[in-house]
């Protein structure tokens, strides 16, 4: 198992970058690598709720991930499964703690944790930098 991790500052407080990660029309924001849309977010934002998140890429080709909220702490913390809709694999884990930079700035520190090899990483790794580079664009529209 191998992990990965990605630390940026997001222009937005913490409140609003933890929103991204849970409320569907946030996520439809900035979910996936490329510019390409989200076609369903589905989210029960609780401990031990589910989320579902589907993405069609500038390829065409459309992606499903899902998984159950493991750790919900509203603004500070969130950890969750992660599987692929067309994948049989063991599920892996993403973490994100928001710390406050500032009144206006997020630290976010992202993990991405139990993928099964280095080439799973660096694909996992590839796709959240693009996300995360659109979050960042699309940061003033999360306040």
């Amino acid at each position: 198992m191998t992990s990965l991790t990605i630390v940026r500052v997001i222009e937005a407080p913490p409140a609003a970058v933890f929103a991204a990660f849970v409320e569907p029309d946030k996520i439809a924001l900035w979910w996936g690598p490329d510019d390409g849309p989200v076609t369903h977010a589905e989210v029960d934002a609780r401990p031990g709720g589910r989320f579902l998140v589907r993405f069609r890429m500038l390829d065409g080709s459309e992606h499903g991930c899902f998984g159950n909220f493991e750790v919900f702490e509203p603004p500070h913390r969130l950890a969750m499964s992660w599987s692929w809709e067309d994948e049989d694999a063991p599920a892996s884990r993403v973490q994100a703690t928001f710390k406050p930079v500032g009144t206006e700035h997020t630290e976010l520190t992202f993990v991405h944790a139990r993928l099964q090899d280095d080439a799973t990483r660096d694909s996992h790794e590839h796709g959240w930098n693009g996300a995360l580079d659109k979050l960042e664009r699309k940061a003033r529209s999360l306040w």
